[in-house]
């Protein structure tokens, strides 16, 4: 029990310390976000009359006061669940904003990200279990040449070669603005969209988890238990998938809590690359417009996301391993 409720004062603590930095992140960033949306109406050279750069404040709502005054009334927002109006997407509040972004990007990523776990862990397995062979060889040396490459440049070549010479698949968007609805010929295009975005993720995805889940089987693979079942005549396939590959994956699955919990944040570099319709994009066009209210519930999602798929990947560490709980 003392494991558990040390694990939920961690949990507050961190969240706590999270919050009040997503509070004062955004603050520290200099210049105004209502004098920059007058000057994005009317032109960086023209002058501007202070009273439109007040008008423009009092009509996005920005909160006023000092900085301790304004912490507290943000707080008070987040207890009512109220995450204020966008300045980008003005009038439409935040929650619409995100709600509009969030299906694209729990699609695109998690598909890409629960398949590249999969893939990237079956593959390490093998890898171990057939070490120092040329299959172990293309995978280890393919895996690691792949991971040096940035996913920025993966997705500008890409769209280069398929989208502009080819001409193969859309080259932004997710989806043409002229087919809206939930319908087949709406989804066939929105899957046509997500082609590119989905295979740079694709690529550059498994690489973490079949070097993780390798090198961590190799580990187990010296272990007594594994010698004890050899000697035992226990068959290879029952010690590679029981024994071995089932305790290699415990650090792996760990792993795939914490980066669920980051779907929240998208993908920034791939979304805007391919301008599409995620968090990623939205978290990219609040943060070079000052969004404030925006910016803030996006990245208090993904801490919060992360936060507490961590404290439940921590909770399954002290059900399934027993050492954790006497170590607390």
């Amino acid at each position: 029990m003392t494991y558990f409720l040390r694990r939920i004062g961690y949990f507050l603590l961190t969240l706590w310390a999270a919050i009040t930095l997503n509070f004062l992140i955004p603050r520290l960033q200099p210049g105004d976000p209502a004098e920059l949306m007058i000057r994005q109406i009317s032109g960086r050279d023209t002058e501007i009359d202070p009273a439109r750069i007040e008008a423009m404040r009092i009509m996005l709502g920005q909160p006023e006061g000092n900085l301790f005054q304004q912490y507290l009334a943000y707080l008070g927002q987040l207890a009512r669940g109220d995450f204020g109006y966008s300045y980008t997407y003005f009038p439409a509040t935040v929650t619409d904003v995100i709600g509009r972004a969030l299906l694209w990007t729990l699609v695109l990523v998690g598909v890409t990200l629960m398949l590249s776990f999969v893939i990237g862990t079956a593959l390490g397995a093998f890898a171990a279990w057939w070490r120092n062979s040329p299959f172990d060889s293309v995978v280890t040396l393919g895996s690691t040449f792949v991971g040096t490459l940035q996913s920025f440049w993966v997705a500008l070549l890409l769209l280069f070669v398929f989208g502009y010479v080819l001409g193969w698949f859309p080259t932004a968007g997710g989806y043409e603005a002229s087919m809206p609805g939930l319908n087949l010929e709406f989804l066939a295009d929105a899957v046509r969209h997500s082609v590119l975005p989905a295979t740079v993720l694709m690529l550059l995805g498994p690489v973490g988890w079949v070097l993780g889940m390798r090198n961590t089987m190799i580990l187990n693979l010296g272990e007594d238990y594994i010698r004890l079942a050899r000697a035992k005549g226990v068959p290879d396939k029952q010690i590679a998938l029981r024994y071995a590959a089932r305790n290699a994956l415990l650090p792996s699955v760990t792993g795939l809590a914490m980066a669920l919990g980051g779907i929240l944040g998208g993908q920034i570099l791939i979304e805007t690359t391919f301008d599409y319709p995620g968090l990623g994009r939205l978290m990219q066009q609040a943060a070079s417009g000052k969004d404030y209210p925006l910016l803030q519930a996006l990245l208090l999602f993904t801490i919060v996301g992360t936060l507490v798929a961590n404290l439940i990947a921590d909770m399954l560490y002290g059900v399934l391993d027993p050492r954790a709980r006497k170590a607390a």
